[in-house]
């Protein structure tokens, strides 16, 4: 044991040789971690409870796309386009021109006029077909 011990000495000894004299270990590096910057935050809006939350209203021009596309999920015929637009008390009423029926040459397609009626959501409340004409003839206008 006494030569375990004796060579541990001269290797210790043999170390601070190497460092320059010193047994001293070098100190530890604090290790730090990065923060992220700081988020900035949006204006916090009042509660619920202090105001009442007012539905959003939707304007005319997306009132009309989502009539014309809930006309064509209803009828499975495709919007021409929009022909007249009103805002009622309950919500919105939407005239759309609707491709009936497609023939050759298009301008004797037939269309038709169908009114839509909206909610303040936007939602469909009901619809039905005002008339249907000829394309290329002149209108009752």
């Amino acid at each position: 044991m006494a030569d375990t011990e004796s060579s541990t000495e001269s290797q210790s000894a043999a170390a601070e040789s190497a460092d320059g004299g010193s047994a001293k270990k070098a100190p530890a590096r604090k290790r730090t971690t990065r923060k992220s910057p700081a988020r900035k935050s949006a204006p916090r809006k009042a509660s619920a409870r202090t105001e009442p939350a007012r539905p959003k209203k939707m304007s005319g021009t997306r009132v009309a796309g989502e009539a014309a596309r809930q006309l064509l999920e209803l009828t499975g015929k495709q919007a021409e386009g929009v022909i007249g637009l009103e805002r009622t008390e309950d919500g919105w009423k939407v005239e759309i021109e609707v491709l009936e029926l497609s023939r050759i040459p298009n301008t004797t397609d037939v269309l038709a006029s169908y009114e839509v009626t909206v909610d303040s959501d936007g939602e469909l409340e009901g619809y039905k077909r005002l008339h249907r004409y000829v394309r290329g003839t002149p209108g009752e206008d």
